[in-house]
């Protein structure tokens, strides 16, 4: 797989015409699916967002926004539980390549947009409204933090357990404090 190019020998020591050999293809037809290396490092993370934004318009209509954004996240776990090798072998290039982790931010960015008008729709809120935006932000921020984990401990944990204790410390923030706590 071509991906494993990049895991094994580092991002930028790894060329477009190297990734696409490792593929079996030639750089043209490499150039007619990404449009750059980077976008094949992201290719399993393409429609994350609009898929979230689809799974949340589709959560019931009783169910509280924070449930149904934690929720809506499972539709972006189906590749890490796939091939969970090859996921942390993507989230490891990532966050060790400045170039990777900045274009992984500009994805987010665009993933809160595409969730954010779902969850106002879901709310009956405008798009842009600041609540609805530190939602998701939070949101989107235990999942990373989850994933951060799963990662670090080389996927032994149970990643949905991690996600549901992240959002659960994003609902709960302060610790009891005080006797009797």
């Amino acid at each position: 797989m071509a991906f494993r190019v990049f895991a094994e020998r580092g991002f930028d020591q790894v060329t477009a015409t190297e990734v696409a050999a490792a593929a079996g293809i030639s750089r043209a037809s490499f150039f007619r699916y990404f449009d750059s290396k980077e976008d094949a490092v992201f290719v399993v993370q393409e429609e994350v967002g609009v898929d979230v934004a689809e799974a949340l318009a589709a959560r019931p209509d009783g169910e509280d926004a924070w449930t149904a954004l934690r929720r809506a996240i499972d539709v972006a776990l189906q590749p890490y539980q796939s091939d969970p090798g090859e996921m942390l072998a993507r989230l490891r290039l990532i966050r060790c390549t400045p170039d990777l982790r900045s274009r992984q931010l500009d994805r987010m960015d665009q993933w809160k947009q595409v969730i954010g008008a779902s969850l106002a729709g879901r709310l009956g809120a405008q798009e842009g409204e600041i609540a609805v935006a530190a939602l998701v932000a939070a949101g989107l921020g235990a999942f990373d933090a989850a994933l951060t984990r799963w990662s670090e401990g080389d996927g032994a944990a149970d990643l949905i357990a991690l996600i549901d204790e992240a959002f659960a410390a994003v609902a709960d923030p302060f610790p009891r404090l005080g006797p009797g706590a």
